[in-house]
């Protein structure tokens, strides 16, 4: 497993952005068979004061007996800590207030605003009478769960808060053995992997291809830009060579551009020092390289 220290993003009392700190913890040892990578908010409120998510994950470690969980009931765990902890389906119900204020105020027609499940989904028509769909949602966590059952088979899950559980590998089921997964800011290793980034779909010619053809029809061709990648060959080397690309191929393209024309203005989220950690059934979890508090020569601190 290997993660980006991914940047906090603060809120300037001007309303501009800026990158409060490159240096957040974002990868975890929950103990010597799992590990565990966050994306997403960097903190929650708690009795009124803002409590970073490394604080929630390191009570987390305390408090159960990890030893005796699965993979999978560890990530179920962590997923009912946050859902407790985030209270987003009230953050929810406060989205779609600001969306209908929000369509009222730029002059556009409310045709339907729905709450789903974990996301709102409206349709309004704009001040030149163009019919739009629109999705609004709350900020995520997201995190990537892996490691190394009792028995010693091995799983990854990728989970999202608000949303749902995904099963990415388990070395029990044939075709899922082996392979990559990412959250975050995933456009560029999407792009380079799969051959197109997930905004795509926001294209009206795709939109327009959808109406007509089967979703499922359309995915299979843009996956046939993927690379083929020999996953179940890697080396343990190879993987760790392969993750460090990926991470600092992402910092390098935030930092020479600004976002994509249809969304121009993306804030870079990507940078710092690259955290790299392996889990083996022989070794368990093991830090290739970990980031360390340092004070810098020129500094004196009594």
């Amino acid at each position: 497993m290997c993660w980006q220290q991914i940047a906090i993003i603060l809120q300037k009392p001007k309303g501009m952005a800026r990158i409060g700190s490159d240096n957040a913890s974002k990868l975890f040892q929950l103990n010597q068979r799992m590990g565990i990578a966050v994306t997403g908010l960097a903190f929650l409120p708690d009795n009124g004061v803002l409590k970073s998510i490394s604080s929630y994950i390191k009570e987390f470690i305390k408090s159960n007996q990890l030893e005796k969980y699965s993979v999978e009931k560890t990530a179920d765990k962590i997923i009912r800590l946050f859902d407790a902890k985030y209270e987003w389906q009230k953050q929810l119900d406060q989205a779609k207030e600001r969306i209908e204020r929000d369509l009222v105020i730029k002059k556009c027609e409310i045709l339907e605003i729905t709450k789903k499940e974990s996301y709102i989904d409206f349709r309004y028509k704009d001040p030149h009478g163009v019919t739009r769909n629109g999705i609004g949602r709350v900020d995520p966590i997201s995190f990537i769960i892996a490691g190394v059952n009792q028995d010693g088979s091995h799983q990854v899950f990728t989970c999202h808060i608000p949303g749902d559980k995904k099963k990415n590998r388990d070395s029990k089921e044939r075709g899922r053995e082996y392979g990559a997964s990412w959250i975050g800011q995933t456009d560029v290793v999407s792009r380079i992997v799969l051959g197109f980034d997930g905004r795509i779909g926001n294209l009206p010619f795709v939109e327009q291809a959808s109406k007509q053809t089967d979703k499922d029809i359309i995915g299979k061709q843009l996956r046939s830009l993927e690379y083929v990648i020999q996953w179940g060959t890697m080396t343990l080397q190879d993987a760790i060579d392969f993750c460090t690309l990926m991470i600092e191929t992402t910092s390098a393209i935030q930092r020479f551009s600004d976002g994509i024309k249809a969304n121009p203005g993306d804030l870079p989220g990507v940078g710092g020092p690259v955290e790299i950690l392996t889990i083996t059934p022989e070794e368990g979890f093991k830090w290739v390289r970990k980031k360390k508090i340092i004070v810098h020569d020129h500094l004196n601190i009594d």
